[in-house]
């Protein structure tokens, strides 16, 4: 059995995976606000899962995990990962001593959401653009939620290979000049304007309060509320004008830094938009803004527009490549034909 985890800044979702050859099938699944766990250590809430996964009638044992795997947001080194909006510190070796098991593996989440692709059913992705199909090249993947993730899939002549990175942690790059203006006020407030200050859950008010600081919602008030979740609701509903003009310019945004993403590494294969908030903004997604800012790049327009672009609809995206990387671990580096991996399509 393995244990997976996608470890994030807002939620935690665990689950046990039972084998069945080369195919992993779900058997017990949580999800758990990172909050209420942020004063405690991370061991903590894998043995609380744990326990429950394991209570009585369920015909689980704890010995019956083989292996575990984790994503998480941060830069994973040896071994270990420094979580950025996650309250742990993360260490395989550690985990492994702890729980007694032989393998343990970290990865990036954004490096486990591209794991997950050949696990996806069809229904688990949306086409936002459709391009042409090039499955022999490079690929990228971007996630906005509680922080900003970016990944890729090179093409090594012969398969994908996944491959994290911080892009999130890069310098704001204003196109427009309201885009300047922003960056000039971001600026007076943030000692380090990156992509993710705007492209997150918190970049909504920062967006907000940019376009008109005289307006406000409940939410901005309130120390547990979720002032992006309010302003994208208004949004949506075309209650609030400032609302509007604040996600349609966080949008745009999203698209110019999915299109930087894709020159970066070529990734005319295909890209991928990951991440909690996209799935929320679907109707805003869908509407051509992010499409038309992500291929406005000069002469090299063309070349973006015959990219395809997904929306990643399952949230366990990230879950289902971390177990399957540990399963291929636990296996001594086995690799996973992806008509097996396939068959889990759905089951997520």
């Amino acid at each position: 059995m393995i244990l997976a985890g996608d470890i994030g800044g807002t939620k935690c979702n665990l689950a046990l995976f039972g084998e069945q050859g080369v195919v992993l099938r779900p058997v017990f699944q949580r999800r758990y606000s990172t909050r209420d766990y942020a004063h405690l250590q991370f061991e903590d809430l894998i043995e609380d899962f744990i326990r429950q996964a394991t209570g009585p009638g369920s015909g689980i044992s704890g010995q019956d995990i083989i292996a575990a795997g984790f994503g998480s947001a941060g830069a994973v080194v040896d071994g270990r990962v420094q979580g950025i909006n996650v309250p742990w510190a993360l260490d395989a070796r550690a985990l492994a001593r702890k729980f007694g098991l032989g393998d343990v593996v970290l990865l990036n989440d954004l490096a486990a959401t591209a794991l997950s692709l050949d696990n996806l059913a069809s229904e688990d992705l949306l086409m936002l653009n459709q391009g042409v199909a090039q499955p022999s090249a490079n690929k990228a993947l971007i996630a906005a939620g509680t922080g900003l993730g970016e990944a890729f899939l090179f093409w090594d002549g012969q398969r994908h290979r996944a491959a994290s990175s911080e892009g999130g942690q890069a310098d704001f790059a204003p196109r427009t000049d309201q885009e300047i203006e922003l960056l000039r006020f971001l600026k007076k407030r943030l000692a380090h304007v990156s992509c993710e200050e705007i492209l997150s859950g918190r970049g909504f008010r920062r967006l907000h309060e940019f376009l008109n600081s005289a307006v406000r919602h409940p939410s901005f008030d309130a120390p547990e509320a979720d002032p992006g979740a309010e302003i994208t609701q208004h949004a949506l509903a075309r209650s609030c004008s400032v609302c509007v003009e604040a996600l349609d310019l966080w949008t745009a945004a999203y698209g110019a830094e999915g299109g930087n993403l894709a020159l970066r590494v070529l990734a005319v294969g295909g890209v991928y938009v990951a991440g909690g908030i996209a799935p929320k903004i679907l109707p805003k997604m869908k509407d051509g803004t992010f499409v038309r800012s992500f291929c406005d790049k000069a002469k090299l327009a063309p070349m973006l527009a015959r990219i395809p672009i997904y929306l990643i609809l399952n949230e366990d995206a990230p879950l289902w490549g971390v177990a399957y990387q540990a399963l291929t671990s636990s296996r001594g580096y086995i690799d996973l034909e992806p008509a097996a991996r396939s068959a889990a399509s759905g089951t997520g």
